[in-house]
């Protein structure tokens, strides 16, 4: 039982992090300019953050790229220990880049973009998050090369993207509960969110109530009945819930909101036809696939799919904790990952 309380607190973090723990890289920007988005809008003056970690080496061959998942940023990959020696992402070996994607709140986003706030910021997708990173490695970093692009949850998404946009840009790519495209559960979950935060809006204390409305909704997803019931006695199951909004109100209504609209357009396949056969025939890096096979927030059937069709090397996480069991089962999701990255 402690464990799991354990596990509960930091699963907080997960929704968006406390920042408890200290950065262990500088938080840095780089300015692509006017960015032109993969609808033909234009991303005024657009900023991308990021903090790199560990050694890049003489040949600048052992950069990993890893981007943060929805509504998250990069000190929380920082602050859940993902990132370090021996972590998922091992500094030891790797040169690795955390870098905050668009609408985070932290890159350039609806809550900060000085000449296009709120509702007038830009729709984007994945892609042009993956896009945006692209011109960091290349324009800014002089990285030309990857040996990994590694991603958690939406971060995963992005990992699928990465593989296709750019098959040759890295060597190996390791998605974790992502998917290449939502299944009709996940847009069930889209939905319910989208519906409730554009009927009830801003209101007048810039969303704060629609926030706290949504959580409930979040948190049914993220885990599964088995987990509530067995870790989370219903006399404490309020307090639960009002830590929870305390951590989803530090987002804002329209970052949250088009972050969840990237998602829902999320499609890798759209540029293949919709045949992932054919989308597999372009993929050249080798590919591990981790999924939850009780994730409730993102269904794991396109993305195990998906990984039969690559041929690739697949981990199942087999606990209660649903969408958040790479935090329940992070010791096995290690080992996976660390033994997936060391192989020739």
């Amino acid at each position: 039982m402690k464990r799991a309380f354990r596990i509960l607190s930091v699963a907080l973090l997960v929704i968006l992090c406390s920042g408890v723990a200290a950065a262990q890289g500088t938080l840095e920007f780089a300015r692509l300019g006017d960015f032109r988005l993969e609808d033909g809008e234009t991303l005024r003056n657009c900023r991308i953050a990021y903090r790199t970690f560990g050694t890049l080496n003489k040949e600048r061959s052992n950069a990993v790229l890893f981007p943060s998942w929805f509504a998250g940023t990069s000190q929380d990959l920082v602050s859940l220990d993902f990132i370090g020696p021996g972590r998922l992402a091992d500094t030891s070996r790797f040169f690795v880049i955390a870098v905050d994607a668009l609408g985070n709140g932290v890159s350039s986003s609806p809550s900060n973009s000085r000449t296009q706030p709120g509702r007038k910021f830009p729709r984007f997708t994945i892609r042009d998050m993956v896009n945006c990173q692209y011109e960091l490695l290349t324009r800014h970093l002089g990285i030309t090369h990857l040996e990994a692009v590694m991603g958690i949850s939406m971060g995963g998404m992005q990992a699928f993207q990465w593989m296709l946009s750019y098959p040759d840009f890295m060597e190996k790519t390791v998605s974790i509960v992502g998917s290449p495209l939502p299944t009709s559960f996940d847009h069930l979950i889209i939905h319910a969110e989208l519906n409730l935060l554009e009927t009830m809006g801003e209101g007048k204390d810039g969303g704060l109530t629609t926030m706290r409305t949504l959580t409930p909704i979040h948190i049914i997803a993220q885990r599964t009945p088995s987990f509530f019931v067995e870790n989370i006695p219903v006399g404490q199951l309020a307090a639960y819930i009002a830590s929870t909004q305390e951590a989803v109100t530090r987002s804002n209504i329209h970052d949250w909101t088009w972050q969840l609209k990237a998602i829902a357009r999320h499609d890798v396949f759209h540029s293949f036809g919709g045949s992932p056969e054919n989308a597999a025939a372009s993929v050249k890096s080798r590919v591990l696939v981790v999924t939850s096979r009780q994730d409730h927030l993102v269904n794991p059937a396109s993305a195990n799919d998906f990984a039969k069709t690559l041929g690739a090397r697949t981990l199942e996480l087999t606990g209660n904790c649903g969408h958040l069991a790479f935090l329940c089962e992070n010791d096995t999701l290690i080992e996976a990952v660390s033994r997936f990255m060391t192989e020739k």
